[in-house]
């Protein structure tokens, strides 16, 4: 009884500002509701006409690109990043504040720092080009009109502004590995590489699984960046489903159908997550 008076605070918040409005958002979804007020009640028609609209599975898939794109370099970015960090030298303070510092920023501001960098004429990127001669004074690189380069775009302005904090869980995990079994294993023999290979990366390993479905999951919720660096073009080619669901609800003043939207993303995100616990439950029962 005790307890349930210290929970009860937290209960009656989380009821109301969580599980109140996932019940209201069910609900949304049959209706033809606006902005203004609820409207009338058409069944399962949202649901119907997600499974055949085009434009909702495309931006599904935009976001899985993204998903593609981003999860596997920010694991692999963020090891060597924690790698360089956890090595003893008169720099480590100093790569530790530089790796970390930019996920502190917000997401408005890292995005349009990413315009500044990558704009033709006087971006950062085109300036360093000219300067190498890699790219010929009379020509620019148009980053955000072409489909290609306007994803690249988005997943570097990403990658360095998020990838600190999978940093510093990669760098407190190397520094629980025990001092001994490196010290034994270049007593045998072992160059750096085998260490890497057959001791730290072994020790990351359920960390990386953690890493992986967080990263899926904040990957699927892209927008802010996308919307600021892109606006979702060119031609809606980088328009994820986060956006097109704003956009339905806010601006086409449709929240039913957005909300229904919302909710096959849900179900997207909860069977992934599913398929990973199983996944990672299994391979645990093997060993």
């Amino acid at each position: 009884m005790q307890a349930l008076v210290f929970l009860l605070p937290f209960l009656i918040i989380y009821g109301l500002f969580t599980i109140w409005p996932m019940i209201k958002g069910v609900e949304m979804t049959f209706y033809k509701w606006t902005l203004i007020k609820k409207m009338d009640f058409i069944g399962l028609d949202n649901f119907r006409k997600v499974f055949q609209d085009r434009e909702v599975w495309e931006a599904i898939w935009h976001s899985t690109f993204f998903v593609f794109l981003s999860t596997p370099t920010m694991i692999i970015l963020a090891i060597l990043l924690a790698l360089i960090a956890n090595r003893k030298s008169s720099l480590q303070k100093f790569y530790r504040i530089i790796f970390f510092i930019p996920s502190v920023l917000s997401v408005a501001v890292a995005a349009y720092l990413g315009l500044f960098v990558f704009q033709p004429y006087t971006g950062f990127v085109n300036s360093v080009l000219h300067l190498v001669r890699l790219l010929p004074q009379n020509a620019e690189i148009f980053w955000l009109t072409e489909t290609g380069l306007a994803w690249v775009v988005i997943t570097v302005i990403t990658l360095w502004w998020t990838v600190g904090f999978n940093f510093i869980l990669y760098l407190s995990a190397m520094q629980e590995i025990p001092d001994e079994i490196y010290e034994a294993a270049r007593l045998d023999g072992a160059s750096d590489t085998q260490i890497f290979w057959r001791i730290t990366l072994p020790y990351l390993t359920p960390l990386t699984k953690t890493i992986t479905m967080l990263q899926i999951i904040a990957s699927y919720k892209v927008f802010m960046q996308i919307y600021v660096i892109t606006g979702g073009g060119p031609l809606d080619q980088t328009r994820p489903i986060i956006q097109l669901i704003y956009q339905t609800g806010f601006k086409n003043n449709n929240l039913g159908y957005a909300a229904t939207m919302s909710y096959i993303l849900f179900v997207i995100l909860l069977v992934l997550s599913a398929l990973q616990y199983w996944m990672t439950n299994r391979k645990g029962a093997e060993y």
